[in-house]
């Protein structure tokens, strides 16, 4: 991404601090409970949630055979589990048993003051899974959802997860450090969070409508229906924690997480991505990882598993099936 376009207008912070725009989720307290203790989890209202150990309802959805094999998916910033609606249908269709959640703070899920950072998130996915008693499950997780996914298969997965895909995912880690010279400035972040707190759905509108599905490339033709789900899922969750989770998925660092995953993992990523740049993120963490499969698309924007539904399932099924 063109760091110089970080300027005056707000399109053009959009544009330029977008270079992580489907990430998220963290920043709130650390995770004590979290941490200290394995996530329970118990029917909550409806065969539709559960909840948590700290007490956070997470709602999620459980299509297809019980005794088929898991495809649990893990969502970006700041949708929700809608935002497979392609990948579930594709897969039931095939037939897997399906399942997403809406991340704490997400869609349906509960809107907490706090545990917006990735320890509360990989534990939620943790109860979600003790709930359903997942075993055998190939984990795919999207952006923000990557790093979820990874960290909660480093932490949880054990003996859970068989297979895992990362598509356009965050880690190892998004923001500039001195071992990440690749990084991006803080500053982009900041970018976000000041065009977040003004106008939360003018920004996610303009997301959607530019970087994240590559609607602000030349020659380019926007999907108003693609734009207008991607600012409902959004406008659906809470603005605090999708205010919280831009430290999350910028901060985090992933590396030890990609160091213990020890399951065939396929890497994903478009090289037009200008929410998650390949370069710092994708070829970085087919290093780290023990069993990488790295697939790079040309030309293909952060959005592809929505723009390019077809291709990208596809090379999921290959490897699942491999």
């Amino acid at each position: 991404m063109n760091r110089s376009s970080l300027s005056a207008t707000r399109r053009n912070v959009v544009a330029g601090t977008l270079t992580l725009a489907a990430a998220a989720a963290v920043g709130g307290k650390p995770a004590t409970a979290a941490n200290k203790k394995k996530a329970q989890a118990v029917t909550s209202g409806d065969d539709h949630f559960v909840t948590a150990s700290d007490g956070t309802r997470i709602f999620f959805k459980d299509w297809g055979p019980r005794d088929a094999q898991p495809i649990v998916f893990h969502h970006g910033w700041p949708l929700s589990g809608d935002d497979w609606d392609n990948q579930m249908l594709f897969f039931l269709g095939k037939g897997y048993r399906v399942i997403a959640h809406d991340r704490r703070g997400h869609g349906r899920s509960a809107q907490v003051s706090d545990g917006h950072d990735m320890d509360h998130y990989a534990a939620d996915v943790a109860a979600v899974v003790e709930h359903l008693d997942l075993r055998n499950a190939i984990h795919v997780g999207h952006s923000t959802g990557g790093g979820e996914a990874a960290r909660y298969t480093a932490r949880h997965g054990k003996g859970r997860v068989s297979r895992l895909v990362l598509i356009g995912a965050v880690p190892p880690i998004m923001v500039k450090t001195p071992s990440n010279p690749g990084g991006l400035p803080v500053e982009v972040f900041d970018g976000f969070r000041t065009a977040l707190a003004a106008n939360r759905s003018q920004f996610y509108f303009d997301v959607a409508s530019g970087p994240f599905y590559g609607f602000n490339r030349d020659g380019a033709k926007p999907n108003d229906a693609m734009i207008k789900n991607w600012w409902r899922q959004g406008m659906t969750g809470a603005a605090n924690a999708h205010y919280l989770g831009i430290k999350a998925f910028s901060e985090t660092d992933f590396t030890e997480d990609l160091k213990i995953i020890d399951v065939p993992t396929l890497v994903l990523h478009g090289d037009d991505d200008q929410v998650v740049p390949v370069a710092d993120s994708a070829e970085l963490s087919a290093k780290l990882l023990k069993k990488p499969t790295l697939k790079i698309y040309k030309g293909l924007p952060h959005g592809m598993a929505t723009t390019h539904a077809d291709v990208i399932n596809a090379d999921i099924l290959a490897f699942i099936q491999a």
